[in-house]
Order: structure tokens, then sequence, then C-alpha cells
């Protein structure tokens, strides 16, 4: 635009005067960037209609009022990276693959102060470079950008990357940060970033100073809790050795910040990754004679990077036996946690732990994986994303090899439990039943029943529900393994047809199974609801009824809850029972026939009221 078309633009309109710069800005080959259309360049303005003629990317020849544009377009200066990939195509190639560091010091050299935000950097460089290959390329040019002395780095997301006037090395830029903070936390990471600066022999500073506020740091800090006390601790005694002084003459050794072997589980849960190895290293040198049944609890209780870090140092101090037999035993009392058992299906086909694992690889497994799924869930106060099932899911073979040496009633009781289980999507269960059709064509008639239960659900309140669902986890969780034992241990006592204590175990085997497939039937049938949907129009699940008796002529207030819900002293009744289903649908006025046992009685409905409004009440 020139200069007479924006003079007429604010004698026309005065408040736009503070944009003359801009509008002028606004001129044919300028390159832009829209908020809502993207990165693009002024080919014309059309005097006529008084709008720019703009070349988006997916939109060419686009017309736009320049006052709109003022607030919504940015005119970007000639050397933005974003203009010079199209004017320097070559040289920013160059650039990108050859000189990541660079390439950011020219996009700061770009904006106003020489400085941007994180977010914003990483916008423009993600456009430059493309969105693909971006994440892969800033991971590579972060760590050139911490090692460049003209680039202040910013600790946090909502901070600015600043272009120096002047530069200024790692080590010095390490100091600075050291000196200005008062966290103990944040000390200890700056130190160890020291240590590592002395092994690439890049600092030059005298770093007794240093040594000795980490150390008072680790010996008085109320800041640190164990886990970190003793990372601090660590790497105080390498700050040491670097510079010659004898880690033996600080407090607390590491040593003694391990000695209580009931703060170990929690120091592990919070010690960074890649200490994880030092700190067994460590347990095992402070607890020589207790170090195996150690490493075992921690092993039972571990997460993530942990478990493989306990099942390698196991395997590594001679304990693979014991290990095997271990996760055996664990599986048989249903003690295998998530962890562990996403550790066994992704190292299922390792030939360094083949003979660790082959045995465990059965049906018996799966069940563990979807009763850990089931808890984890449960437990669960979001949406989160649970591994154990994802990998479940992903994995194609893994139900195929855990179901290699199933029978069809095993199978069967399994994808019965796939059905009930709460970790996953519907889609998915019927993704993962069909790799069990594929296997054991019979278990198709439970798609079936599943699809008849759902004509036949049941209305039922969260709590009754959460008491079912406790009953059917207590008897798989324990009282059928605790069932399984007690028949094997009778077993051991000679002939079964006088052993009293077999029979006995077996018929409770019998009941037991019996209640679980019940439980497994009424849980896939029932529909938890809060009773919201009740009307006073006619009775409904969730109403409170006053009814009148014919003959005696006494009112009684009811409530009809849910299938499992029932309290006679304080008048709620299921829909399910008699009286429930006899006062379902019908309005005020009506009278109704109600039979109990051989006794019949007529009820006149008086009136009829939500039970959620008496909660609110």
């Amino acid at each position: 635009m020139n200069s007479e078309t924006v003079s007429a633009l604010i004698t026309k309109n005065p408040s736009l005067k503070a944009a003359k710069a801009k509008f002028e800005a606004m001129a044919p080959g300028a390159y832009v960037v829209h908020r809502s259309w993207g990165f693009g360049q002024i080919k014309s303005y059309d005097e006529a209609a008084q709008r720019l003629i703009i070349n988006f990317k997916d939109k060419k020849a686009h017309p736009m009022d320049p006052v709109f544009c003022v607030n919504t377009m940015e005119v970007l200066p000639a050397n933005h990276l974003l203009v010079r990939k199209e004017t320097e195509a070559k040289k920013i190639a160059e650039l990108i693959a050859e000189n990541p560091a660079q390439l950011v010091v020219e996009a700061l050299q770009s904006y106003p102060n020489h400085a941007t935000t994180v977010i914003d950097l990483e916008i423009t460089l993600a456009q430059v470079v493309g969105e693909e290959k971006f994440k892969k390329w800033w991971s590579v040019a972060k760590k050139a950008l911490a090692k460049d002395p003209r680039v202040a780095v910013p600790e946090k997301k909502t901070e600015c990357y600043i272009l120096r006037e002047i530069p200024v090395s790692p080590e010095d830029e390490i100091l600075e940060q050291f000196n200005s903070t008062r966290s103990a936390r944040r000390r200890i990471a700056l130190a160890e970033e020291l240590v590592n600066a002395v092994d690439r022999k890049e600092v030059k500073t005298d770093l007794a100073p240093i040594l000795k506020i980490v150390a008072d740091g680790v010996k008085d800090s109320n800041q640190l809790g164990a886990a970190e006390r003793l990372y601090g601790a660590a790497v105080r005694d390498n700050l040491a050795r670097h510079i010659g002084a004898d880690p033996a003459t600080f407090e607390p050794s590491q040593a003694s910040l391990v000695a209580n072997i009931r703060d170990l589980a929690g120091i592990a849960e919070k010690i960074p990754v890649h200490f994880q190895s030092t700190f067994l290293e460590l347990v095992h040198a402070t607890h020589p004679i207790e170090s195996r049944d150690l490493l075992f609890t921690l092993l039972k209780t571990s997460q993530g990077k942990f478990t493989t870090e306990c099942i390698n140092f196991l395997v590594e101090q001679g304990h693979a036996e014991e290990l095997a037999t271990a996760l055996k035993r664990w599986q048989t009392e249903q003690n295998l946690r998530a962890p562990v058992l996403l550790w066994i299906v992704k190292n299922r086909h390792s030939k360094k732990f083949a003979k660790l694992l082959n045995d465990l690889i059965t049906p018996r497994l799966l069940g563990a994986i979807f009763f850990a799924i089931d808890y984890e869930a449960l437990q669960a106060s979001s949406a989160r994303r649970i591994p154990l099932a994802d990998i479940l899911s992903e994995d194609t073979d893994l139900v195929a090899d855990l179901l290699s040496t199933a029978d069809p009633e095993t199978a069967r009781d399994l994808a019965n439990t796939l059905m009930l289980n709460q970790g996953f999507e519907e889609l998915t269960k019927k993704s993962l039943l069909a790799r069990f059709i594929k296997i054991f064509p019979k278990i198709q008639s439970l798609v079936a029943v599943d699809a008849e239960s759902k004509e036949e659900q049941l209305l039922v309140s969260k709590g009754s529900f959460e008491r079912k669902r406790e009953e059917y986890e207590t008897i798989v969780s324990k009282k059928i393994p605790e069932n399984s034992k007690a028949i094997a241990s009778a077993r051991e006592h000679g002939d079964l047809k006088e052993n009293s204590e077999y029979k006995m175990a077996k018929q409770d085997q019998q009941v037991l199974m019996a209640r679980k497939t019940n439980l497994e039937r009424d849980l896939g049938r029932a529909r938890v609801t809060d009773f919201k949907e009740a009307t006073v129009d006619q009775v409904s699940v969730g109403t409170l009824v006053e009814v009148r008796s014919a003959a005696s002529g006494h009112t009684t207030r009811y409530t009809i809850l849910g299938a499992w819900d029932g309290d006679p002293d304080i008048h709620i009744v299921s829909y399910k029972t008699p009286l429930g289903t006899a006062l379902l649908g019908k309005k005020v006025g009506d009278t109704v026939k109600v039979k109990t046992g051989a006794s019949e009685e007529d009820y006149t409905i008086i009136s009829i009221a939500r039970y959620v409004d008496t909660l609110k009440a």
C-alpha cells in the first residue's frame, strides 16, 4: 500500500493513525503470517475494492480488508526465517542440516530485542524445518544450544530464548544460575551439570565453594526429601572426587541415607532414572546380607524403567533362578503388579530372559493381566491411559501367545473376565474378543449372550454395583486361589475317596465357581444409574411413591430403587420386587394389586416424587 492509499484510510478513520507504519509495510511482495490463514505473500492492492490480494498456501489470490488485517496479520521482516525459507531456500536448508544452533541464532536476530518465547520460537522453527522432522531435529538443536555461549536457554516453557550481546560460556552460565538460586534442588542439578562439564574438561573455575554449598544443602536443607538428599549426596561425592577431596569426610554419607530398609521403596519411587542403577549398587553394598531379599522387595513394587533395572541387576548378581521362582510364586498369589507384568510380556521373546519367562507365558498370566488392568482402572481418578491395556491391544500376537496352552473352558472364563473389565473401551473389548474367537470359535456364543443380556439390563445404583464388584474381586483374587491351595494341600493327604478335606474343598470350589459365574452374568447386565431420569408423571426406578392400603387405610411411602437395593426398615424396595414391579408405570390415583405369598392386597397411589430431589433437600 502506497502512502497516498494509507493517508486516505487514516483520513476516513483517524483511529487507525497508530497503525500507519503497519499499513505502509503491507506492500506487494511482503511476506505475512495471518492468524487464520497462516503464511502468505501480498501480491497486490486492489484500489477499486480496497482489498489486499494475498497468496496463502491453501488460498491463492485471497482478497482481505487491510483494516481487518491490522490486528489479525503480522508483516514479517526480510530476515525472518519463514521469509528466508522462500528467498534463501538453499542457505536455510544447509543450516537445518548442518548447524541448528546457528539457525536459532539467526531466528532470534529477526525478533525485537533479539528474544522470543519458547512457544513462539518452536512454532516458527516447526514451520521452517517441517512438522514431521521437527521433533527429532529440535531435540538435537537444544543440545547444541545448551553449549552455545551466544544463546540464553530458558529453564521453563514460559520464559524466553535470548540472543546475548556478549557470549557467555556454558560454565559461566551454570555458575551464574547456581549463585542466583536459593533452591537446594536446583543447586544439586546445576552441580551435576558442572560435574559433566568437568568430565568434558570445560571447567576452569575453582569448584571448592560450589562443593561446600552443595554439601551444606545436602546436610541441612529442609527442602529435600529422602530421594533428593540421597541424589544430592551422590552429586556431592562426584564433585568432591573431581577436585581431589575425600567424599568420606562429608555427612550424611550415601550409605547412611539408605541404611533404613523401610525408606528404600519410597526413595526408589522418586530417584532420577539415570541414578537407578547406582541406587541398586548402593543398596547391595550397604546391605550385603539382606541384599537379595531387599532387591526382590524393590522389584515387587517397582515402576517404569526401575523394573528393568531391578531385573537386570538381579540377573547380573546371579539370582536368575530365584527370580524365576519368585515371579511364578507372585503369579500364583495374585501379587504380580502391572509394571512387572508389562516387563514380562515385552520381554517374552527375549533370548536373554528365555529361561526366566518361558513357564510364565500361560493363560494364568493373562488372568493376572486382566486383574491388574481392572484394578488400575478402578483406582484411576481420571481417564488416564493404562500401558498394560495398551500393549494387550497393540501387540497382536500377545493374546495368542498367552492362550497357546489354554483349554476351551479356561479361554471362556478369561473371555468373560475381559468383557467385565473396566480398563477397556467397548471397541477394544470386541477387538480382543475376536482374537479369542479366532483360537476358540465356540467363544462366539459370548457375543450372543452379551447382546441378549443387554436386552435384559438391570438398573442398579453405584453403591450396589461397587458392592457386587467387590464381592466378585474377592472371589477371583482371594477365595478361588485360597481354595486351589486347599485342594492341592488336601490331595497330599492320600486316598481321595476317603479324604473328607478334599471333598469339602471341591464342594467349596463348585460353590465359588457358581457364584463367580452368577456375578459375571449380573455385572455384565448391570447399568449404573443416578436415578436422575425419573419423572413424577408415573412410577419409575428412582421415584418415591406414597400409597394407601385398601385394607387398613394406612399410608406408606416407598422408595423404588435399583435391582440390588433394598432396606425394608426404611421402605426402600427394588423395582424387581413384587411391589416394585406392580407399581412401575402407574400414575397418581391408580390402584394396584400386590401378591405376597398366598395373600393379595390393593394399594392406591396418592403421590409420586423424585428420589434425587429429596437428596438435594
